[in-house]
């Protein structure tokens, strides 16, 4: 770190509820809102409150941790702290987390694609969804290349812009909502509301970007919690808004039919094309600045891991703005290569489970620390148990509805380990060695 660090700009509480409401809202409403129909149908509002409620209480343990432990590693130095004797426990977290962000990165880029190709008119075109993909995932990896000013500053415009956007839509949608689309409240049963939020908690991933910047952060103390609580609450009021309008302008037949691009498909019925057109626009906003987020988290986290030995030496490495450049660049080939080759559901569903584990992860780690973070025994219990049987919903609504796509989250994992095992045996063999 340089020796002007302490003059170098910090972000306030307005940039982190930007990167926070950016990493959420960016591919959350947008592509996960068809899942959550088909499988909540008319409760699928109350399905996303469900995933702020288990938010929150995730959000508990990483505001003790962040305070505490000021780190850019995140995740993986609370587990390293919480498990100092067990290494490779931190490290296939750290592994997992990145594969995890690789997998929102996919998610972000996908729905980028899908609602720009229906914005061109193109919608049933794969071809023309991948270029899109693909191009936004390279922009933002040169806008992240240049710099922390570049990317906060980009990340305040779109930020606020597609907030402005969203309301205009939720506040005119709202006198439209026809009464036969949404009632019965719960048509589908209960239980599919809780398997509703289960599937989309991924849209909830993006407040935990917020503590990979504790050390870029002005007032820590003060602005993380803050920062957190702040981006959860907003961006929950506008999924469940915007939830509301959708479902009650647009048939589940419809739903269906337009999954990868249902919001702006549900705008039409509102403002005709126009409104079509706006909501696309705001979807292109949205999934950019969450990629410009997660791309800022993720490569330091890397770069922390690859300082501890956790991860090659190479994605430590930074260009002159301090940058870790090959991080960056490592990130968007990945993500790259998963959006082309997996669809909406496989790339939701498994960046939801994820980070649902690295959640449970993060407040085992808090329960372990709880005195030197000073947390409630009571909340940390809350979190673990909303996230548990969050899980155990996903695993069973994917081994009845979509057994290949739980196989194929299985064997990411299990990659996970193998790879994380290799690289430790690795090091422990390279310092024996000298």
């Amino acid at each position: 770190m340089s020796k002007n660090t302490h003059n170098k700009e910090k972000f306030g509480l307005k940039e982190l509820i930007a990167i926070g409401v950016g990493g959420m809202i960016g591919g959350g409403i947008f592509s996960v809102l068809g899942l959550a129909v088909d499988i909540s149908g008319h409760a699928a509002p109350i399905a996303f409150g469900v995933g702020s409620v288990i938010a929150l209480a995730a959000g508990y343990s990483y505001i003790k941790l962040a305070l505490t432990y000021h780190n850019d590693g995140a995740s993986f130095t609370y587990l390293e702290r919480a498990f100092p004797n067990q290494p490779n426990v931190a490290g296939i977290a750290g592994w997992t987390i990145i594969v995890g962000y690789i997998g929102t990165l996919a998610l972000y880029a996908f729905t980028f694609g899908a609602y720009g190709a229906d914005l061109f008119g193109q919608a049933g075109s794969g071809i023309v969804r991948m270029f899109l993909s693909l191009s936004v995932l390279l922009f933002f990896m040169l806008v992240n290349l240049y710099g922390v000013k570049a990317s906060g500053e980009t990340e305040d415009i779109v930020v606020y812009t597609k907030i402005i956007l969203l309301t205009i839509f939720a506040v005119i949608g709202l006198f439209f909502v026809k009464g036969e689309f949404i009632l019965p409240l719960v048509n589908k049963g209960a239980s599919s509301i809780f398997l509703g939020g289960a599937l989309i908690f991924v849209a909830y991933e993006g407040f935990q970007l917020i503590t990979n910047a504790v050390c870029e952060t002005e007032n820590p103390e003060r602005n993380v919690p803050r920062g957190i609580y702040g981006s959860i609450i907003i961006t929950s009021i506008i999924y469940v808004v915007i939830a509301v309008v959708g479902v009650g302008n647009l048939s589940p037949q419809a739903f269906h039919a337009a999954k990868e691009y249902a919001l702006a498909a549900a705008a039409e019925p509102i403002l005709g094309n126009a409104g079509r057109v706006l909501i696309a626009v705001a979807a292109l906003l949205a999934t950019s600045s969450a990629i410009n987020g997660t791309v800022f988290g993720a490569s330091r986290m890397m770069a922390e891991m690859a300082t501890q030995e956790k991860m090659p030496a190479a994605f430590s490495l930074r260009n002159r703005t301090k940058v870790p450049w090959l991080a960056v660049v490592i990130l968007t080939v990945l993500a790259s290569m998963f959006t082309l080759v997996n669809g909406l559901e496989m790339i939701a569903s498994f960046s939801s489970m994820t980070f649902l584990l690295v959640s449970v992860g993060v407040s085992i780690a808090n329960l372990r620390l709880r005195k030197k973070t000073k947390s409630k025994l009571a909340l940390i219990l809350l979190g673990l148990i909303l996230m548990l049987t969050t899980i155990v919903l996903l695993v069973v609504y994917l081994w009845s509805h979509s057994r290949n796509t739980l196989v194929w989250i299985v064997f990411f994992y299990v990659a996970v380990m193998i790879m994380e095992f290799i690289f430790s045996k690795r090091n422990i063999f390279r310092k024996k060695l000298k």
